[in-house]
């Protein structure tokens, strides 16, 4: 398979591009470095091809995305807080990008597009697990222009003629992803907060829950929606089916590093939901979708990287 992976620098990005060449697929990865990392790519540098280009750039998504057969559009400015900061370049960069991927995919003839969504879709509402029947709610800009991409997936695959699959992930987490963010997930910053023995942040009182995912399940999800005979138009939750509080969390990461840590409490942040949990049922038909790491393995896993990434630099 002849792919591209835009954002294939970033963290979900880099563990899809890692996955991809040991399946023996031709990767191409677009990305602008902006919160992407260079050194994700190192140990499969030799067998890509790298585009330094960005999403807002017509001619540099034409460029990445001819003669390939399926885009796994991973591409974004990520975080909640950041789009209330900045909503012009977020909705430039997650709906206008995307709208220039649709296009392009459409004009070079790809077969398949599949996009990261987000369950940041569904906003607040308290009905619990959240699935696909459910009005979209979204709270924050990054939120609105996810789904403005989710609805492009329907409408390219309903009148362009242009397969696309949204995938609304929820929480995703596992190594390569960045603590050193003021808009870093949760997970990344409990780790290292716990493992130099410092005091994580928890925003809030810590009850919030979320249904937290390990990334090689949201690999395997991208790689299921890439040749799925039915998946064309559809938008489907990819998670665990189950969630787990903040201070929860927290707890599991000091067993797993064998310490004890004292959250810092501050105010809630704009935009976030208090509990997220998916109903995986739509993914396991459409797709033959199952996750495969629970959440102590994967935070065990995280654990091990972060470990071994601190002793490395």
């Amino acid at each position: 398979m002849k792919c591209l992976v835009t954002g294939g620098a970033g963290f979900i990005g880099s563990n899809l591009v890692h996955a991809l060449v040991g399946r023996g697929a031709d990767v191409r990865v677009l990305d602008n470095f902006s919160t992407g990392v260079r050194a994700n790519l190192d140990e499969v540098a030799d067998d890509i091809r790298i585009i330094e280009g960005d999403l807002r750039d017509r001619d540099d998504v034409a460029q990445a995305v001819d003669g390939v057969e399926v885009v796994f559009h991973q591409g974004a400015m990520p975080s909640v807080p950041r789009s209330v900061e900045d909503p012009l370049t977020s909705f430039h960069v997650n709906a206008m990008g995307t709208l220039h991927v649709m296009l392009a995919a459409k004009e070079a003839g790809v077969r398949r597009v599949v996009f990261a969504a987000s369950s940041s879709a569904y906003g607040d509402t308290p009905t619990l697990p959240k699935h696909e029947g459910m009005p979209q709610n979204p709270l924050s800009p990054y939120a609105a222009d996810k789904v403005y991409g989710e609805n492009l997936c329907r409408v390219f695959s309903a009148s362009m003629g242009l397969e696309c699959v949204g995938l609304r992930y929820f929480n995703v987490f596992g190594p390569r992803q960045r603590p050193d963010s003021a808009y870093a997930a949760v997970i990344p910053r409990f780790i290292e907060a716990v493992i130099a023995g410092n005091q994580p942040v928890i925003y809030g009182d810590g009850g919030q829950s979320r249904d937290f995912t390990f990334v090689q399940n949201v690999i395997g999800a991208n790689l299921l929606a890439a040749d799925a005979a039915n998946a064309a138009g559809h938008v489907v939750n990819i998670g665990n089916g189950s969630r787990t509080t903040l201070l929860e969390v927290l707890n599991k990461i000091c067993e797993v590093c064998g310490k004890e840590a004292a959250p810092i409490h501050e105010g809630v942040r704009a935009g976030d939901v208090r509990d997220s949990q998916a109903d995986i049922s739509l993914a396991q038909r459409v797709l033959g979708f199952e996750p495969t790491v629970d959440l102590s393995a994967g935070l065990k896993l995280t654990v091990d990287w972060f470990r071994t990434a601190r002793q490395a630099t």
